[in-house]
């Protein structure tokens, strides 16, 4: 009876056992439905009921805007791993070890070149995903050579921020890349080229008082929280009560810190619309040209409408 119970049944049980993957089945924040991963994910990480934004990764998102989905990874300068040694809980090497093998990137920042609606433009994505997208300095690094790259192309520059702020592991080194980036894009404008900045959630700290505002556009996605300190710590600091939807977008919408409040599936054709009215390109032509009109009076002989002989 032991042999049955000990070694039977539990390979019988395994066998009939199914594997089910982690992330199967999304649960939507704002409404609380199950929602089947791969639904989610084919509607660009938005809920289908609730149209509920969910955080979306740089690879995903590059995907989305740039035309067939292809473009050029631009190569970053390298910077030091761990410029202080920083360590609390644990050491930062190792934090930055774990957030690469996660996320496959080499920092918080992918920066790409590619044609958006046939014109070139350079888009600079944050990752959540890797440290709450922190600025230290190969993020900042990742900016200022989309930047020059923009330069370079006199292309669009665009960039879709999402962080927590200043990477702290890395002290004032990080702090460095808020006026490091804002000269950068001092130098776009100088150039006359478009810099075009979409908010998601959440943007805040050291990112919102930097480049993240310093856009010709702003645009933000639905429901994004925006701001530099917390809702809480204002509380506390002013002793009253926020509104609601304070530091949400579509209140700063109201409110005149953002221009713009687009639906993700609006967010490829705006900026394409955008970049062609700052840019004055005109618009990429999409219908077929009309087939020549014959004009008898420009035959000058038979040999002008005669086929051409085969080759041999």
């Amino acid at each position: 009876m032991n042999w049955l119970t000990n070694v039977v049944r539990p390979k019988i049980r395994n066998i009939l056992r199914r594997e089910t993957p982690e992330n199967l089945w999304i649960k939507c924040p704002d409404s609380g439905q199950l929602v089947f991963y791969k639904d989610v994910e084919a509607n660009q990480f938005v809920i289908p009921g609730s149209n509920y934004h969910m955080r979306m990764g740089a690879m995903a998102r590059l995907k989305s805007i740039f035309d067939n989905e292809t473009w050029y990874d631009i190569a970053l300068p390298e910077v030091m791993a761990d410029p202080l040694k920083f360590r609390d809980e644990r050491r930062y090497a190792d934090r930055i070890k774990d957030a690469r093998a996660k996320t496959g990137l080499n920092d918080a920042i992918k920066v790409g070149y590619g044609k958006l609606e046939g014109a070139g433009v350079v888009i600079a994505v944050q990752d959540f995903d890797f440290m709450g997208g922190s600025l230290g300095m190969a993020a900042g690094e990742a900016i200022v050579r989309g930047l020059e790259l923009a330069l370079e192309k006199k292309s669009p520059f665009i960039v879709f921020a999402a962080s927590g702020g200043a990477r702290m592991q890395e002290g004032i080194l990080s702090l460095m890349q808020m006026p490091r980036t804002t000269v950068g894009v001092q130098m776009l404008r100088e150039a006359k080229l478009p810099y075009i900045v979409v908010l998601t959630n959440p943007t805040t700290g050291g990112v919102t008082a930097s480049y993240a505002m310093l856009g010709d556009v702003q645009i933000a996605e639905p429901g994004a929280l925006i701001g530099f300190a917390g809702a809480r710590v204002i509380e506390q600091t002013i002793r009253e009560k926020l509104p609601e939807g304070f530091q949400r977008a579509e209140y700063l919408k109201d409110h005149g810190m953002v221009d713009m409040v687009v639906h993700r599936h609006d967010m490829r054709a705006t900026l394409a619309r955008l970049c062609r009215l700052l840019t004055k390109s005109p618009a990429v032509e999409t219908a077929p040209k009309p087939a020549p009109v014959f004009d008898p009076a420009q035959i000058v002989s038979a040999a002008d409408v005669a086929p051409a002989a085969p080759h041999a």
